[in-house]
């Protein structure tokens, strides 16, 4: 099972000292933070793609080329790749131009984005959003396994022996995970081709995370792939954490309070009593990190989300400290326990060129 770090790169007012970072700073940041989760041995590290303040990843490949050059065994890939309001041509070029620079070390992460205006500034209408997501993955997929495409559609001109290069590193593509808070469509695209579902479960509660992976595991297993148990199955998941819980419910509540996706709502009680979100001692996130495998089965890959609304660099990477010492290698031993021999373990490159020679 994979374990690792994903960020939305906002840049917000650290609601204690009133300090705003710079852009500069915060992309900073999200490069150490990436650095900082391969020296703490964790498996990835996944940056969001924004268009709008007050983010700043609005080019994943550039920051995760950079990432590439400086580690070893991380494996990089977004948090969301938008693949309604990106050319598919452009995707495919810019993700296999990846996979080479980081030798194989890449996935990605397709998703509509949470984002309304983001569709008109890419010539998109918001109203189509699902359809784009099907068409243009549909020419995605394409791109990465033919050499030659022809192809007509309904949002983009029409390709005529066209050849997407740089090829995909040893002829195989960059794994896809298709990602979803709410969209019941996506879970079945994502089932259709026998790609990865990722469930974002940084705000919902466990019924509907469970709703949305028993459809993906069904579909999966109708189209042929394999059985339900088989699918490829990624949740995310929002921590905090202080060695006594009660220092960190009182240091994370006016982060929490003021947090641009989810502040100025429920109190942070009742968000944790009602979603995933973990704020208290690293036993406290292993119980309830442990407890997603109850309503979503044996799953692959478990990104954190630990760096929003504010949080301080340092703290930040105190906070992957813990989960690096403390709290992954019990997930790691606790999820492995009783796992059945069938299930399979999260894709990387090598796996999936083996097999394909195979």
């Amino acid at each position: 099972m994979q374990f690792g770090i994903f960020s939305v790169g906002d840049v917000t007012p650290d609601p204690t000292t009133g300090r705003t970072p710079t852009e500069r700073e915060r992309i900073k940041a999200m490069v150490a933070i990436a650095l900082k989760a391969e020296e703490v041995g964790l498996d990835v590290f996944a940056t969001g793609e924004h268009h709008n303040p007050p983010f700043v990843p609005s080019s994943p490949t550039t920051m995760l080329g950079y990432v590439a050059a400086r580690t070893e065994r991380l494996i990089l890939s977004t948090a969301t790749t938008l693949i309604t309001t990106n050319d598919p041509v452009k995707i495919a070029e810019d993700f296999a131009m990846l996979q080479h620079l980081a030798d194989g070390r890449v996935d990605l992460m397709l998703g509509r984005g949470n984002t309304g205006p983001v569709y008109p500034w890419f010539g998109q209408d918001i109203r189509q959003g699902i359809n784009l997501a099907v068409e243009n993955y549909a020419l995605l997929h394409r791109l990465w396994r033919e050499d030659v495409v022809d192809w007509e559609g309904t949002f983009r001109t029409p390709l005529q022996g066209f050849t997407a290069t740089p090829r995909p590193l040893d002829g195989v593509p960059p794994f896809v995970w298709h990602g979803s808070i709410r969209s019941p469509e996506i879970a079945e695209q994502a089932a259709f081709y026998g790609d990865g579902f990722f469930h974002n479960n940084i705000f919902w509660p466990a019924d509907h995370t469970k709703r949305m992976v028993e459809l993906y595991r069904e579909r999966y297993a109708h189209y042929g792939h394999g059985t339900p148990e088989q699918a490829i199955v990624g949740l995310g998941g929002h921590v905090f954490m202080r060695k006594n819980a009660q220092d960190a419910v009182r240091e994370f509540r006016p982060y929490f309070d003021v947090a641009p996706v989810y502040g100025h709502g429920p109190s942070l009680e009742d968000f944790m009593e009602q979603t995933p979100l973990t704020v208290g001692s690293p036993q406290q996130v292993i119980e309830k990190t442990l407890a997603f495998r109850d309503y979503a089965g044996d799953y692959q890959r478990q990104l954190f989300l630990i760096d929003h609304a504010g949080l301080p660099l340092k703290t930040v990477l105190e906070q992957i400290d813990l989960l690096g010492e403390e709290v992954v290698p019990v997930l790691r031993k606790e999820f492995a326990v009783d796992r059945p021999a069938d299930v399979p373990d999260a894709p990387t490159h090598p796996a999936r060129l083996a097999r394909a020679r195979w």
